[in-house]
């Protein structure tokens, strides 16, 4: 498979500060590895192979054990992840698969999350999720390839 073009933030300077500024205002209010795991569950979810290759990638640098990090897909049936890290994981997939439901972000999920987050945190994860869920459309939508067409692109 080949890319039918470069990610449209390589072609749109501004969009790619955009990008970065949300990205940015997001940086040291979450864990990281919270920010990661959710950066990875969507993008398994989206089909974005850039996105789950580099953010298994960056968790793997982090420390985060290879056995955690291969059981993202399955964080319901294992023991790896915390209660926060499961609440956060939740509202990613209800976030990334909005249509699937009539009501996309049920009240006991809103009260999960708001268990083990602040309203800053909060603010944070949604924007977090938001942001790779626009990253995975963006490589989706173009057929970005994981490895060197990606490096080259960026």
């Amino acid at each position: 498979m080949q890319s039918r073009m470069p990610n449209p933030v390589f072609i749109l300077p501004e969009a790619m500060q955009a990008m970065f500024a949300l990205n940015n205002a997001t940086e040291g209010k979450l864990p990281l590895r919270i920010r990661k795991l959710v950066h990875l569950r969507a993008s398994q979810i989206n089909g974005c192979s850039v996105c789950a290759d580099m953010h298994a990638k960056e968790l793997q640098h982090d420390g985060t054990p290879l056995d955690h990090i291969f059981a993202v897909a399955a964080w319901r049936e294992t023991p790896f992840f915390s209660d926060a890290e499961r609440a956060a994981l939740e509202l990613t997939e209800h976030l990334t698969r909005l249509a699937d439901q009539p009501d996309p972000v049920p009240d006991a999920v809103w009260e999960k999350v708001a268990k083990h987050f602040s309203q800053p945190e909060i603010a944070a994860l949604l924007v977090s999720i938001a942001l790779i869920n626009s990253w995975n459309r963006f490589n989706v939508a173009v057929r970005m390839m994981v490895g060197e067409k990606w490096e080259k692109a960026a």
